[in-house]
């Protein structure tokens, strides 16, 4: 990384500012993901090890009104405590001569989390005074929250103004490991791009089109791209206003097909229902094949076209071919990066741990994790799908589970990062 980290500054018994990224899920004051809380844990042990004070900021959610309790920080201040086995005293404000006077009777060693600064529209605006009543809190900014570096806001880009500003561990890691797999993959690399809309991956897809092997798109995205083919999708999700981009991107993909044997898949077949319900009846549809006979009433004419999706159905997970090609593809690949789910994983199942649509999810997964034999090494990005395997316990199976969402696409697409860009340069 070309800024400096925590490991280049003399941070022995400072006041540090560390701006972490807990913008975590809470479903009545109970959290029920704590992943990125757990990445900050290096970080935070390292400042502990350097004697310092630790002020805490983050955000959660996007509160509309002022100090609306289901946003607080406080379920995260408690989890820290549990974590850490040190005790992380909550203040209940972000800004103030409170929260200052609290902050003022720090020891070395001691931490405290603030209130959440979304409270303050001042944060997403980026505005200096704001930025400077949170930089008084100390002497050394430490920017470790990966999640939040793709905004300019005041705990990411203005408070540097008036800080020496680092990077944390964590930020360092999913800079330099991100940017290495993107730059000086390990070949053939595959892309796996899931997720519900186009328009929020046009630059991540246009670059995978140019440096990997083969890019997989799966999820409500690809309905988009099927529709543009004239496939009918019935009441399917469909981003119409993205047709479009869709033909640009399936065009841009033909020539680097052409042109370098580049693979552009989109998924053949699919699993349909009329609801989006465990109880909903299923069947598989391979729009790419002609009918296929209905075994349990042959040899009598089958009561639906298995290559047809009927107009009350939509698509709600990929089919078993398409999750073959994937994992055949995956067996051929050394790196793979994987960035949302192939269908609606968070559909609860009847029976079993795997939903009624999370079956091709779920291929994906035992692909990547070797057992049909090759292991490649994989990049995990995006929040549900980070959160579909943090449910399966096997964020730990995986050489890279990125804490970001949208920085992490950022990063991938090529763009610069403010929360990066502001940092001090070694």
């Amino acid at each position: 990384m070309k800024k400096k980290t925590i490991e280049d500054y003399n941070l022995s018994g400072k006041r540090v500012i560390l701006r972490a990224d807990y913008n975590v899920p809470v479903d009545n004051g109970k959290i029920t993901d704590d992943y990125r809380i757990e990445q900050s844990l290096p970080t935070i042990k390292y400042l502990l090890k350097q004697k310092c004070s630790i002020v805490i900021i983050s955000h959660l959610g996007r509160p509309e009104v002022n100090h609306d309790r289901r946003y607080t920080l406080l379920p995260v201040a408690k989890r820290l405590s549990k974590l850490l086995g040190k005790e992380v005293r909550f203040i209940d404000d972000c800004i103030g001569e409170n929260t200052k006077a609290e902050v003022d009777k720090m020891k070395p060693g001691e931490i405290v989390l603030l209130e959440n600064l979304r409270y303050y529209k001042e944060e997403k605006a980026n505005d200096n005074q704001f930025a400077k009543q949170l930089a008084s809190y100390g002497e050394v900014f430490v920017q470790d929250g990966f999640g939040v570096v793709h905004r300019a806001h005041a705990s990411t880009a203005a408070i540097t103004n008036d800080l020496p500003s680092v990077a944390g561990l964590l930020l360092a890691k999913e800079v330099d490991t991100i940017s290495a797999a993107m730059e000086k993959p390990d070949r053939p690399m595959m892309a796996v791009v899931g997720g519900a809309k186009i328009a929020d991956k046009i630059s991540v897809l246009n670059r995978f089109i140019e440096i990997a092997d083969v890019l997989v798109v799966g999820g409500a995205m690809a309905n988009t791209f099927l529709y543009a083919k004239g496939i009918k999708l019935g009441k399917s999700l469909v981003d119409k206003g993205d047709v479009s981009v869709a033909k640009e991107i399936m065009e841009k993909a033909q020539r680097a097909n052409t042109k370098r044997g580049f693979i552009f898949y989109i998924p053949q077949d699919g699993v349909v229902a009329n609801k989006m319900d465990k109880t909903a009846s299923t069947r598989i549809v391979d729009w790419d094949a002609h009918v296929i006979a209905d075994i349990e009433s042959y040899p009598k004419k089958p009561a639906k076209s298995y290559s047809e999706i009927a107009s009350n159905e939509m698509i709600l997970d990929i089919g078993p071919f398409s999750g073959a090609f994937m994992a055949g593809a995956i067996q051929l690949s050394q790196t793979v990066i994987w960035n949302g789910a192939m269908g609606v994983t968070e559909t609860e199942s009847l029976q079993g741990p795997v939903g009624p649509f999370a079956h091709g999810t779920d291929t994906l997964v035992d692909a990547l994790l070797g057992k049909f034999g090759n292991k490649p090494y994989t990049i995990v990005g995006g929040g549900d799908t980070v959160g579909y395997i943090e449910g399966l316990g096997l964020a730990g199976s995986f050489n890279h589970v990125s804490s970001g969402g949208g920085a992490s696409l950022d990063l991938m697409s090529g763009k610069k990062l403010p929360g990066v860009e502001a940092l001090d340069n070694k």
